[in-house]
């Protein structure tokens, strides 16, 4: 369990929509190997004490651009510290999870409920009234890219070979695409 407020992995959840045999496809689609289960697990053990400098990058990326920032305003349009800070704590521990837990259907469900955060539940789960209703998938989807390539420094950071940093960062992008591909599930109208 974890005392993360609003980190409701260890809780019961409803299930996700998307089935083990569709998580499965998804990760044939992203040419997922065993090798990149032992990656990520490396990922996780060499990014531990970094998360901190990590989520600096990230927030800093994030701050740097108004119509990302403002999917953390509060119900003056400002930032909202008290979301930004809150966020950061959960996203601290998915990168944790990214990296190291089992990707079965506990792990599906709490995809999906951070799906429907992103969707409909922005900024419900800590309490905070705002002037948005939804990030756009968008930008879920172009975060991709800086979420992946401030990764590469990290990962080097502790000495590992250049082909283990490699697999490590390919790894990462191809567990990042994976998450923003489930997180994209609500948004669709069709069938998944």
């Amino acid at each position: 369990m974890t005392a993360i407020p609003g980190y409701t992995y260890d809780e019961m959840l409803a299930p996700s929509p998307v089935s083990i045999e569709d998580l499965e496809l998804l990760k044939a689609s992203l040419l997922w190997t065993d090798d990149d289960n032992a990656a990520l697990l490396k990922a996780g053990q060499v990014l531990e004490d970094q998360i901190e400098d990590i989520l600096d990058v990230w927030y800093g990326y994030v701050g740097a651009n108004a119509h990302l920032v403002k999917s953390f305003s509060g119900a003056d349009g400002n930032p909202s510290g008290e979301y930004l800070a809150a966020v950061r704590l959960r996203f601290g521990q998915w990168i944790r999870d990214t990296c190291t837990r089992d990707f079965d259907e506990e792990w599906l469900a709490y995809q999906n409920e951070v799906a429907h955060r992103h969707l409909t539940k922005l900024a419900k789960t800590d309490g905070i009234e705002t002037t948005e209703t939804h990030i756009p998938l968008r930008y879920l989807i172009s975060f991709i890219f800086p979420i992946t390539a401030t990764m590469r420094p990290f990962l080097a950071a502790k000495g590992a070979s250049e082909s283990e940093v490699d697999a490590m960062h390919a790894a990462w992008f191809k567990a990042v695409t994976l998450t923003v591909s489930l997180w994209s599930q609500p948004y669709n109208t069709g069938a998944w």
